[in-house]
């Protein structure tokens, strides 16, 4: 299977600024955890984070924008209008992670902290370096607020899936459901969910689906397709 850049995922404008991205999720279990969901966490955490700091500028702010700007900076040749590219991927990987670890080692505590230690997080999941994406991840669950927590939860459950642990994976992703966020609705949760449990239990994955296709927009689009994936 090809790998899936952040910048090939697609996601709903609307569900963006309102903190609702809609996953859209591939049967291969270990691609998906490394560049898919975990990646479109970060594509939400993005929105989420501009909605909510708004025009303020204050140091923490401006230093997480000129790390943001790294990590979304392209690879390859000069393109016009560009004020940075990188060479490579590997390249900027580096640049990105020695921002965001400079801004953590400076604003440890902080929102913007908590953000750049989430970013830390993808940018090694997307690595293959699960395991040190999973501490990052697992620090912003368990320090950040609501909201930054939820994003955390959501990447931590497909780690968990990755590697088998498919109970601590799902127990995660009931609490989300349970416990929505403006980052990470009930309705991403449960499509999350019922895309993992599909190969081993469509019955529960089609009970999870089934409330949510007539949904309109691009939750209830995105249940349709996951519905039609199920085995028959």
């Amino acid at each position: 299977m090809d790998r899936i850049t952040r910048k090939e995922l697609k996601a709903d404008n609307f569900a963006l600024e309102i903190g609702q991205g809609v996953t859209f999720l591939d049967h291969h279990r270990q691609d998906l955890v490394r560049y898919g969901g975990i990646a479109l966490a970060a594509i939400v955490l993005i929105g989420g984070y501009l909605l909510y700091s708004g025009r303020q500028h204050s140091k923490r702010q401006e230093a997480l924008f000129r790390a943001i700007q790294v990590e979304e900076a392209p690879v390859g040749p000069p393109t016009p209008g560009q004020n940075r590219n990188f060479p490579t991927q590997e390249v900027k990987d580096d640049v990105a992670l020695k921002a965001f670890t400079d801004l953590t080692a400076s604003y440890g505590g902080t929102q913007e902290g908590e953000i750049a230690e989430y970013y830390i997080g993808a940018i090694k999941a997307d690595q293959g370096k699960l395991t040190e994406a999973e501490k990052s991840f697992k620090q912003v669950a368990d320090k950040a607020d609501d909201k930054y927590a939820s994003l955390a939860k959501l990447s931590l459950a497909q780690i968990y899936f990755s590697d088998g642990r498919d109970q601590q994976a799902e127990a995660t992703l009931r609490d989300l459901i349970a416990h929505p966020t403006a980052f990470v609705s009930k309705e991403q949760s449960t499509i999350t969910l019922a895309r993992y449990l599909a190969p081993k239990n469509p019955t529960e994955a089609k009970k999870l689906l089934e409330p949510l296709r007539s949904l309109p927009g691009a939750i209830g689009q995105t249940a349709l397709m996951a519905y039609s994936e199920l085995p028959q």
